[in-house]
């Protein structure tokens, strides 16, 4: 098996032509052409994560989050992106990420969330030109709820810690829209399709200050995304179903954000 053999099925489900202008999709470290006996899969790409692949003997690594995002001037142990570049390097594991690549299709990041909310008459909330891919989700919550209510059904649909929200709204919630990891960008276009409540991770202070009739929930980043890891994963087995290919043990515990009762 080659490097190229895994990333055409992720490319298949994720394709790298529609990833952002910004976004560093694709392959990182390593060549196609380079062998691999077994593959990796986890949230984000830290120097732990390279240790685990290389005791499990894998020869690959596929995250979500890229590596590295822009130009590196300084590839040191100092920092955690550093030290991963270079155990992954020196251990010659290939990193791959599929970021906004896989955010952008139906099956992928918010179609994700979607799903997990049970929402109903789902469409792309900012499509691309062709229609068929794009940013965010937004659909109809099976029951209409207050803010209070769609607050617990949140927090339970996704198995939540803590939700930073707006001021719940006391009127009936009906049209949602959703969109996995940062998510400001995507609020006037919430706002403009109809959107009631929008969930997303990543919003900052003063996205709360919403107009009357619109509610933000803030789940997190890593809570909004985290199930892409699964579906990437069921996508290599299910086209090499005896290839070694596994999800992080640690993937559970990798959040970077830690809370705090005190």
């Amino acid at each position: 098996m080659k490097v190229s053999d895994i990333t055409a099925v992720v490319e298949a489900f994720a394709p790298l032509r529609i990833q952002e202008e910004w976004d560093n999709s694709g392959l990182i470290i390593g060549s196609p052409n380079d062998q691999v006996n077994g593959v990796l899969l986890a949230f984000d790409c830290t120097p732990e994560l390279v240790d685990e692949a290389v005791a499990k003997g894998c020869d690959m690594i596929i995250t979500h989050h890229p590596l590295i995002y822009k130009g590196v001037r300084h590839i040191g142990p100092e920092t955690p992106e550093g030290l991963a570049i270079m155990k992954a390097i020196k251990a010659g594991v290939a990193v791959y990420a599929a970021h906004t690549s896989a955010d952008k299709v139906p099956l992928g990041v918010s179609g994700a969330m979607a799903r997990r909310l049970n929402l109903q008459d789902v469409e792309i909330l900012d499509p691309d030109a062709d229609g068929g891919t794009g940013l965010g989700c937004i659909g109809y919550l099976p029951i209409p709820m207050t803010g209070e209510e769609a607050l617990g059904y949140v927090r339970e649909k996704f198995g939540l810690k803590i939700i930073r929200s707006s001021k719940p709204l006391e009127t009936t919630i009906e049209k949602v829209a959703v969109m996995g990891g940062s998510g400001g960008s995507e609020i006037a276009a919430a706002l403009k399709k109809g959107a009631q409540l929008y969930i997303c991770g990543d919003v900052t202070y003063h996205n709360f200050f919403t107009p009357e009739g619109f509610m933000i929930m803030d789940i997190g980043h890593f809570e909004s995304e985290r199930e892409i890891v699964d579906i990437l994963l069921a996508q290599i087995r299910k086209n090499f179903p005896k290839f070694a290919s596994y999800k992080s043990e640690a993937m559970d515990r990798s959040n970077p954000v830690h809370y705090f009762v005190v």
